[in-house]
Formats: C-alpha cells, sequence, structure tokens
C-alpha cells in the first residue's frame, strides 16, 4: 500500500522526535515522506540544525499519517492557531494520527486525546490530564488510530511498532535490521524507573520549570478556548 506521511515541523523541534521515525517510516514500501511547516523556509531546531520543509499546511494534501514531534517549541506551538487547525484538519481522515515525545501536547491542545490513552516524555505525563489524557505508562501507547510515543527517542520504537500495523512484522524487523537497531545503552540510566537515586536528584528538577511552563500554557489555550465557544 501507499503512505503518504507528514511530519509535522515548527521551530525549536526536538530533531530526533522527527528524524528517528522519518529513518524508519520513509523504508516502507511505497511510502511518501513529507515534512511540513506553515512555509517552505528552513525551521530551527532546539539543537541548532535547521530543517527544510518539503511542504507547506496548504500544499500537502490530505495524509494517510500525521506524526507530531515535541521539543522546547511544543510550548508556542499549542497556541498557535494556524497549527492547531492544520493538526485538527489531518487527523479528521488521517489512517494514524501520532505523536512523539511532548508532541502528545499538540495533539491535545487540538482536542483529540479526550479520554484516550497516550503517552509522552517521562517527565510532562503529570500534564497528561489537561488535555483529557490518560497516562498509558508505556513506551508506546495506541488507543484506536492514535499512536503515542514516550521521550525522543522512543520514536523508533512507535516507528516500527506503526510500520508493523501497516506493512506486518517482518516488513518492520526488516527496517530493524537493515538500520541496526540493536540498543544497548552503556548506562542503566535512561528512565526514572531505573536511573540511580542521584542522578534523578540532579537531573528531575531540570524539567520543573518546562513543565511549569507548558501546563500553564495548555490551561491558557484551553480556556481561549472556553471563551470562544460561547
Amino acid at each position: 500500500m501507499t503512505v503518504n506521511a507528514g511530519f509535522l515541523l515548527f521551530p525549536d523541534v526536538t530533531q530526533l522526535d522527527l528524524t528517528g521515525p522519518l529513518q524508519v517510516l520513509h523504508r516502507l514500501p511505497g511510502s511518501r515522506m513529507q515534512i511540513v511547516a506553515k512555509t517552505l523556509a528552513p525551521v530551527p531546531s532546539d539543537c541548532g540544525l535547521s530543517l527544510l520543509p518539503t511542504a507547506s499546511f496548504e500544499s500537502c494534501g490530505k495524509l494517510d499519517l500525521l506524526c507530531v514531534p515535541g521539543g522546547h517549541g511544543v510550548l508556542q506551538a499549542v497556541a498557535d492557531a494556524e497549527t492547531l487547525a492544520f493538526v485538527r484538519s489531518q487527523a479528521a481522515s488521517a489512517a494514524y494520527v501520532t505523536s512523539v515525545c511532548t508532541g502528545a501536547f499538540i495533539l491535545g491542545a487540538a482536542g483529540l486525546l479526550q479520554g484516550r490513552r497516550a503517552t509522552t516524555h517521562w517527565a510532562y505525563t503529570e500534564l497528561l490530564p489537561l488535555v483529557g489524557a490518560i497516562d498509558g505508562k508505556a513506551r508506546v501507547v495506541r488507543d484506536g488510530n492514535i499512536f503515542t510515543g514516550g521521550g525522543v527517542t522512543a520514536g523508533i520504537d512507535f516507528a516500527l511498532t506503526i510500520a508493523a500495523e501497516i506493512a506486518g512484522a517482518e516488513t518492520a524487523q526488516a527496517i530493524q535490521l537493515a538500520i541496526e537497531y540493536d540498543p544497548a545503552p552503556p548506562f542503566k540510566a535512561g528512565h526514572p524507573s531505573i536511573a540511580p537515586a542521584a542522578l534523578k536528584s540532579k537531573i528531575v528538577p531540570r524539567f520543573a520549570k518546562r513543565v511549569d511552563d507548558l501546563g500553564r500554557a495548555i490551561k491558557l489555550v484551553a480556556e481561549l478556548q472556553d471563551r470562544n465557544a460561547l
């Protein structure tokens, strides 16, 4: 089957949230990948690498699969009416609506996670109820046609899950072998459930301000949407 996939691009995106799944999914037979932003101008990521869109919101056409990455720029994206309108429009007809990391909150701000199980980066799971979502407590969570992945590197796991759904487990395994995705991290520190306590005491507080800022942004968006609905 042909899969027309679109990856949302916005300023200060975490590039691996986008490029990880992109590297997996572009290997699906017959796939077409589009990097979609408001305009075709280069978009800066949150690590200094700029990414070049291949389509605009207006030109990309209907997507079979929508992937929404996360990153520092989510704080602005959840409040951007044009971005949320694009996500809602594509989600209405897409067979697969997906996110990686804090991209889940863009789906949520667009009203797509009400009553749905979802996941996000471990530091932000407490905010999921603000968008009506239920913490799925897993690295990859599916609820109907909505697939969400945890933080950053979980995008590769999520994309392989999607690949198996679309083209079968054998094709997904072939992609995994081709990209030599055989994780063997040098440390057991990739999630708070296994990281040393001393490390957590240093790292977890660093996210506090970002979590508070995103929480306030989500609440403000919800208040504005409620007022507009009156």
